[in-house]
């Protein structure tokens, strides 16, 4: 694939500072965090939230579960343009029963190594499986979200929140995860890449496929895109950007960040590259092909391929890059495989919430 030299394309200038913030799900209802659970508001799955992390104590939402369904739920914290954070800042999310076990470990997103104010996405789930007596029973569970850093909580974070439900199997299946797969480095993608301007958050996602895929960002900016993966196949992608054209002796190390997120919004695999002014490229380390006895899997990249649907692939230039080497924008060139042919899924004995989130068509997560 080809990336313009020149990183500065025709556009209108744009400073760091005031790169397009996080787009949230139009229509998403607004509610607040409770400090305890007595007085957490009900999440219903298939709907998008807004709320607010406002301080260093943990906050609280409310599920009411039957005894059959898994639920996922993903929280995207979005720090204000310019706070000041570190690389362990961040959010912890959990679910807990009633009595206060986890049904999951917490879950963390940090800012790493960028430093950069960024939108940050962890996850909580109440599973369903074989061989697993914990939070099985029907009733009353709490999504936890808390800082990574709660010492270094001094300014309150917006939340966008997505509870999903996922039937259980109409017939049992394998409960042990598939073993060899194919990881090698997939080819690169052929033919020029086409312009695609990249979406502001997970709602509003660019629905890209297979091939070459060019934009600009500007730092501090991120980008999202929903790549249509199916049963038995596997997503790869790099990320490219292009060189100034100049001469620096500066350096950023965390510059360009690359990360696959499920179709539930979990983390599945990163990358990143440092810059120094002339082009760079990230890869996602190969990932297995989509296979719902992943979940049974420890390591958490093989763990998060469980289902068919939309993948999100989010790229995130570092705010340091325009106090280095300018404002921008620069030019981006996102390169997206998808191996393998989609086969049958297994068969669900009821409705996905939102209905036909794990097809290989889906369109994406829970609307307003």
């Amino acid at each position: 694939m080809t990336l313009c030299a020149a990183a500065a394309l025709a556009a209108p200038q744009a400073r760091a500072a005031d790169a397009p913030s996080y787009a949230f799900a139009a229509g998403a209802r607004t509610v607040p965090g409770a400090t305890g659970t007595a007085d957490a508001v009900r999440l219903a799955p298939g709907t998008t939230y807004r709320s607010t992390l406002s301080d260093a104590e943990r906050t609280y939402y409310r599920l009411e579960l039957d005894d059959a369904s898994s639920t996922y739920v993903s929280v995207t914290a979005v720090p204000r343009p310019g706070a000041p954070l570190d690389a362990g800042d961040g959010i912890r999310v959990s679910v807990q029963d009633a009595d206060g076990l986890s049904c999951s470990s917490f879950d963390s997103a940090t800012v790493g190594a960028t430093g950069s104010p960024r939108p940050l996405t962890a996850w909580g789930a109440r599973e369903v499986v074989a061989d697993r007596s914990l939070c099985r029973t029907a009733g009353t569970y709490y999504v936890v979200v808390e800082r990574a850093r709660p010492e270094s909580a001094s300014q309150p974070w917006d939340l966008e929140l997505a509870p999903v439900s996922e039937p259980p199997l109409a017939r049992p299946g394998a409960t042990r995860a598939p073993g060899a797969w194919d990881s090698a480095t997939p080819a690169p993608p052929a033919g020029e890449a086409v312009d695609r301007p990249g979406g502001a958050g997970f709602a509003t996602a660019a629905a890209v496929g297979p091939g070459a895929w060019r934009s600009r960002i500007v730092p501090g900016q991120t980008l999202f895109y929903a790549v249509p993966v199916g049963w038995g196949q596997q997503p790869d992608a790099t990320v490219e950007i292009g060189s100034t054209g100049g001469r620096s002796a500066d350096y950023v190390g965390a510059a360009l960040s690359l990360t696959l997120h499920n179709p539930v919004r979990a983390e599945v695999e990163s990358a990143q590259t440092g810059y120094g002014g002339t082009q760079k490229s990230a890869a996602l380390a190969p990932v297995p092909p989509v296979s719902y006895a992943n979940r049974y899997a420890v390591a958490a990249p093989v763990n998060g391929m469980r289902f068919a649907g939309s993948y999100y692939l989010v790229v995130h230039l570092a705010a340091e890059v325009g106090e280095k080497f300018g404002d921008g924008p620069y030019g981006v060139v996102l390169g997206v495989g998808v191996r393998g042919s989609a086969r049958p899924g297994p068969e669900y004995a009821g409705e996905s919430v939102p209905r036909g989130i794990f097809g290989a068509g889906a369109s994406g997560g829970p609307g307003g």
